[in-house]
């Protein structure tokens, strides 16, 4: 399923950008570009889509919009896209569906990432069968580059990239097939994988039917059962 987005930017140098940006992740395309809140609404009115937002607009705060779109029944997500750091904005934002914050400026990486992580909780579907899944299908929004999650030696980047080659590749991957897809040796591959399985994302298990000794095939733990 396509993800549609509305960028909603003021700056007509950063719509373009930030539009480009979500046409470049596979799985999202860009439903329309709002400069200004009048504008979103109107937009929203005419179609159904997840909100790329910008806190600050000409002719209102980004955030009075999204009440406003709340109290009209409107449920797009949001990812806001600010400069805004005051942690109270955000701690407002949390409580009226902001699902991500991205802090500009930004690269497309970070953006990629988000997106990446966003595609990724909405795809957990079905009852979960415990606290474990309900955790599982959370923690596809936060980011990994907390020492709580990437171990020293592993780079936060690099891990995202091995995780999203792995939740892309349904049939599963060996840490050869990692390694050829990324541009890596095979040990790093392997030790990217091996954090995977070990923070519960990904399973492992021997492939059979080669001469010589199985290789270890690396799955994606998807939230769905």
């Amino acid at each position: 399923m396509t993800i549609g987005v509305l960028v909603v930017e003021d700056e007509a140098v950063a719509a373009d950008a930030h539009a480009r940006y979500v046409g470049r992740v596979p799985g999202f395309r860009v439903a329309g570009v709002a400069r200004s809140r009048a504008e979103a609404v109107r937009a929203l009115e005419r179609t159904p889509v997840d909100l790329l937002l910008d806190l600050y607009l000409p002719d209102g705060h980004g955030l009075h919009l999204v009440r406003s779109l709340r109290a009209a029944g409107h449920g797009a997500d949001v990812i806001a896209v600010t400069s805004a750091r005051d942690l109270a904005v955000v701690r407002e934002g949390v409580s009226l569906g902001v699902v991500q914050y991205v802090l500009k400026p930004f690269t497309f990486a970070t953006l990629r990432d988000r997106l990446g992580r966003y595609a990724e909780f909405r795809a957990a579907a079905g009852e979960a069968s415990g606290q474990d899944e309900v955790d599982r299908a959370l923690s596809a929004l936060r980011s990994p580059g907390t020492a709580a999650t990437v171990p020293k030696g592993l780079s936060a980047p690099t891990l995202e990239a091995v995780a999203r080659a792995l939740r892309d590749t349904p049939e599963g991957l060996t840490a050869a097939g990692a390694a050829g897809a990324l541009g890596m040796s095979r040990i790093t591959a392997r030790r990217y994988l091996e954090h995977l399985v070990a923070s519960g994302r990904a399973a492992r298990a021997p492939q059979y039917g080669q001469v010589g000794r199985p290789e270890l095939q690396y799955r994606w733990l998807s939230s769905r059962r």
